[in-house]
């Protein structure tokens, strides 16, 4: 047992001694090898160096002679530079003078050209003036002319008012057949004529025949249904907001009315001629409806 302990501890031993050398021997190739690398990298540097310092030395060369190059430029630039002022100057006083009598010329043909001007304007002057008074004596003649037909104008006009008025003296207001009060009621063309030259209502004539479909007189229809020639009546239906409302044996020159759902007043219908299976006449509506054809 004794042999066998001592026998593991030498083995332990020299194994330690073993792996002691190796590293020695490692750390040996180590410093070997840094050694070398630091010996190579000193000639590196050295070369570098000499490289750097050939470089400058160059560069130092270029630039003098660059600078040589750029001063003989500038030389150069400048003596062409004191040349073109010189020619410029002598251009300058040589355009001066021809500026000069260029204006002078221009100057002498701008005075015969506005002398020529004043002459070309006085001529006009006395053209026109002479012609002012020829129009003067034609336009005093035409003022007259149209005073008298100014004259002729009102004459007319006094003369269609006082007519109106006399024929608007002759109407008559009746009332309706619903009991309101109507209108000036026109029994002939002239009265309608004056009716609508007044201008209180719309009013739309018509001739109406005696038909099997209502006919459309302003925003409503009307259906003539019978006449009678010899008492001067008739009847006829008005058609109007969707409703039928029948008009029986109704007289001549009778006003008509009916209402419609947008005006506050009433429609009128007048008929003034009662012939054979025909009447005639006109309606009136409101002035503030305006009637859809």
């Amino acid at each position: 047992m004794s042999d066998s302990t001592n026998y593991q501890s030498d083995s332990s031993s020299n194994l330690k001694t073993a792996v002691l050398f190796g590293a020695i021997i490692a750390l040996l190739a180590a410093n070997v090898y840094l050694y070398t690398q630091v010996d190579v990298l000193k000639t590196e540097i050295s070369k570098l160096r000499e490289s750097i310092a050939t470089e400058v030395t160059n560069l130092r060369e270029n630039s003098s002679a660059t600078t040589a190059t750029h001063r003989k430029s500038l030389d150069t630039l400048k003596t062409e530079l004191e040349e073109a002022r010189r020619q410029a100057a002598a251009a300058a006083t040589h355009s001066k003078a021809e500026a000069n009598s260029y204006a002078d010329q221009l100057a002498k043909e701008l005075a015969a050209e506005q002398k020529r001007q004043e002459q070309l304007v006085s001529n006009q002057f006395n053209e026109v003036k002479t012609e002012v008074k020829g129009v003067g004596a034609s336009a005093d003649a035409k003022i007259a002319e149209t005073n008298g037909e100014v004259s002729n104008v009102k004459g007319a006009l006094a003369s269609t008012k006082s007519e109106l008025e006399k024929t608007v003296g002759d109407l008559k207001k009746v009332t309706g057949d619903l009991g309101v009060q109507s209108g000036y009621i026109a029994t002939n063309g002239k009265e309608l004529s004056a009716l609508k030259r007044l201008g209180e209502r719309n009013y739309f004539e018509f001739n109406l025949a005696k038909t099997k479909t209502p006919q459309k007189i302003g925003d409503i229809t009307l259906l003539l249904k019978k006449t009678d020639q010899k008492k001067n009546k008739y009847t006829v239906e008005v058609h109007a907001d969707d409703k039928v409302t029948e008009k029986k044996d109704r007289n001549i020159n009778e006003p008509i009315q009916f209402y419609v759902a947008k005006a506050r007043q009433p429609y009128e219908l007048v008929v003034n001629e009662i012939g054979k299976d025909i009447i005639k006449g006109y309606l009136a509506t409101p002035k503030d409806q305006i009637a859809r054809n």
